[in-house]
């Protein structure tokens, strides 16, 4: 049996008409950037969100670069402020933190859930801190409340990096961020045929001037406020990420269906697994992880049975070339992230997706049990 990690052609087949039928009618249009497709998917993505402003860009790195980069048009943020992130992310968290003039400053996860450790906040900050930018990895969502409580009582912002987790909720909303980033890479669980992103947030400026950033830093043609750059969202992508966007929560719920054979079959002592949350809705599986000693081997002996695997991240940002020589320069502060660079040489993503069949489950379960 062969099982992709992710099989995208299989994923969009089903929609295939509905997608064909909705890029027709925006070549018909006329309309191809910033236009009634893209209004509607603004509005319509930012309520889902329970939010009442979305803002879309060009990808996932801009959203959250222009959402930091507002922050500091409007006086809330100073170049130079430091910005607390979890150490093991995806090193686009870091970039734009770094791409909007600001210092990232890494925090140990969690063990089980993989996200921000809340008990290392206190030591990570500084009298410079001024924000903290949680990542929802894997599509499991962080302690918002003990975040958003410990933030209040220090006087800092809250941000989120939501690029893997679409459709992952809490019940409360007392504990929302100034605002969020989202991607749409093909691959994430609402994904484009092609890049795009979108800020979401309550906060009617900002949305206002992420707008005018990622046009130009213009909100009246050929009248320009700020520096800004071009990054928005075409109305093909919006077209599609509206169609697809009927189907979120059906895929959502076919991956905790996954997630939950996987919790309860993987029976291997070798193989460690991050528990099921409390709350179903606050995890959407964007990736399912397990974690092993001897992940390489692991890795291989899936491959050799069919079964395609990958590793998020096999190199933890503060150990990239890009970074070399940032700490001693002040544009990037940590301390030992043992934890971290435990995850990165353990950490294997077994295929997840809502195409996956019951027998292709059952046959990823089996193999990974077979491990010796």
């Amino acid at each position: 049996m062969k099982i992709p990690f992710l099989n995208l052609k299989q994923v969009n087949a089903p929609y295939m008409d509905a997608l064909k039928n909705t890029a027709t009618a925006v070549v018909e249009s006329g309309w191809y950037i910033r236009g009634s497709y893209c209004e509607r998917f603004e509005r319509e993505f930012a309520a889902y969100c329970g939010r009442a402003y979305g803002v879309g860009v060009g990808n996932g790195l801009d959203a959250l670069t222009l959402m930091l980069r507002a922050s500091i048009e409007l006086g809330r943020l100073k170049p130079g402020d430091e910005i607390l992130v979890p150490a093991n992310t995806y090193i686009a968290t870091i970039l734009a933190v770094r791409a909007a003039g600001l210092v990232p400053v890494l925090v140990e996860p969690c063990r089980d859930t993989c996200n921000l450790d809340v008990d290392c906040l206190q030591e990570a900050c500084s009298p410079k801190t001024r924000a903290i930018l949680v990542v929802h990895l894997y599509g499991r969502l962080a302690d918002m409340p003990a975040i958003c409580t410990f933030a209040k009582s220090h006087n800092i912002l809250v941000f989120e990096d939501v690029a893997q987790a679409h459709g992952a909720f809490l019940d409360e909303k007392n504990f929302l961020s100034n605002a969020a980033a989202y991607s749409f890479y093909p691959t994430k669980n609402l994904g484009a045929l092609g890049d795009a992103g979108m800020v979401v947030t309550d906060d009617a400026e900002l949305a206002r001037i992420v707008r005018m950033l990622g046009n130009y830093g213009s909100e009246t043609k050929y009248v320009n406020q700020y520096v800004g750059v071009n990054s928005r969202l075409d109305e093909i992508q919006a077209a599609v990420l509206l169609e697809k966007m009927k189907h979120l929560n059906n895929w959502n719920n076919r991956r905790r269906e996954i997630a939950a054979r996987y919790c309860a079959e993987i029976k291997n002592p070798q193989v460690r697994l991050t528990p099921l949350p409390a709350n179903p809705k606050a995890h959407v599986w964007h990736v399912f992880p397990v974690f092993c000693e001897r992940r390489d081997e692991l890795q291989e002996f899936l491959k050799a049975r069919g079964i395609e695997t990958l590793v998020h991240y096999p190199i933890p940002p503060h150990l990239q070339e890009a970074f070399v020589g940032a700490v001693d320069r002040g544009e990037l502060r940590h301390g030992a992230l043992p934890l971290t660079e435990e995850l990165a040489r353990t950490e294997l993503s077994i295929p997840m997706g809502p195409s996956l069949t019951d027998d292709q489950v059952a046959y990823v379960i089996e193999s990974i049990n077979a491990f010796i």
